[in-house]
């Protein structure tokens, strides 16, 4: 290149110096960002208050760990309804009544609106923010909507705790969550069947007339001494209990109801149940707060730059001519 010519990829001012880098110098994609960060037309964002950086900072913090609570519900009702064969099966069909597909579809909302939340607290997005909180209200409206429905029906649903029993009973084998939970309720609460040992006679693999093997017995969360003093459970400690009078029965196995003791300990533990509702609605109308306030933010300093946005503009506008 001779000398005197200026090459065509390097701009000059009027004194031959070369600009600085600026955000026009590196692309119009920066630009366009910067200005979608802001929530403006163009223009660099200016800097919000200390205030509102600590509530930035707050909204960006605690929704990243509601969205990680959120994804790790979502992995694990996945996880359950890939290990039960239900999620293939679930295409094209009738969705399955699944204990997991509702940790699914719950990890899926709290994920989606806890990023929608973590994305707008740190990108500065009012639409996001927006999002976030109607989420949130809605999470607020369906919880206060569950919280007094419960109330109202308290009596009815601690009445119908025999029939709900006596339905997983029959239904002891058709899905390892049922199973699971009946396992767990007549190991912690020492307990057998609904009203009585007896009620598992409605089931069609332990009723006396069954031709199977378990027939005349009771599943091992039963037993009185499921391990038996082993480290595994016997599950044959139980077998035919059922054909047993209650005088030999009380030796292996619980002979009262799950129905009363089920009873008891919710009303025990009502109370804790309800304090831990309490903390959660709390937390979540925190977070309502926090995108309201930092939306205000957002607001007025998108009215100041627009108010000054103009004239700066066309100071800035180069002469022609």
């Amino acid at each position: 290149m001779e000398e005197g010519e200026r090459s065509p990829l390097l701009s000059q001012d009027a004194g031959g110096q070369e600009p600085p880098l600026t955000s026009s110098c590196l692309g119009p994609a920066l630009q366009k960002g910067q200005a979608w960060r802001a929530g403006l037309g163009g223009g660099r964002a200016a800097p919000l208050p200390l205030r509102s950086s600590c509530l930035q900072g707050l909204t960006f913090l605690s929704n990243f760990l509601f969205s990680l609570l959120g994804l790790l519900v979502l992995a694990i009702g996945l996880w359950g309804l890939a290990v039960k064969g239900s999620l293939g099966s679930s295409w094209g069909g009738p969705l399955p009544a699944d204990p997991m597909l509702g940790l699914l579809l719950g990890g899926l909302a709290v994920s989606a609106v806890s990023l929608a939340g973590c994305l707008g607290a740190l990108c500065e997005n009012a639409c996001l923010l927006r999002c976030f909180s109607g989420g949130l209200l809605a999470f607020l409206v369906l919880e206060a909507v569950a919280g007094a429905l419960v109330v109202a029906l308290w009596g009815p649903l601690q009445d119908s705790l025999g029939h709900a029993l006596r339905v997983a009973i029959t239904h002891y084998q058709d899905d390892p969550d049922l199973r699971f939970l009946i396992d767990q309720v007549q190991l912690g609460l020492q307990c057998c069947g609904a009203a009585s040992y007896q009620d598992w006679q409605q089931n069609l693999y332990f009723n006396c007339s069954s031709p199977g093997v378990q027939a005349c017995s009771l599943p091992a969360s039963c037993c009185i001494d499921p391990q038996e003093d082993g480290a595994s459970v016997n599950d044959q400690c139980g077998f035919g209990a059922l054909g047993l009078d209650e005088d030999a029965a009380q030796r292996v196995v619980h002979l009262e109801g799950c129905g009363a003791p089920l009873r008891r300990w919710l009303r025990g533990n009502v109370r804790a149940v309800g304090g831990w509702a309490v903390a959660v609605v709390l937390v979540q109308g925190a977070e309502l707060l926090l995108a309201i306030q930092l939306l205000k933010s957002l607001a007025v300093r998108k009215g100041a730059a627009e108010s000054f946005g103009p004239g700066a503009g066309s100071r800035a506008e180069p002469a022609r001519g």
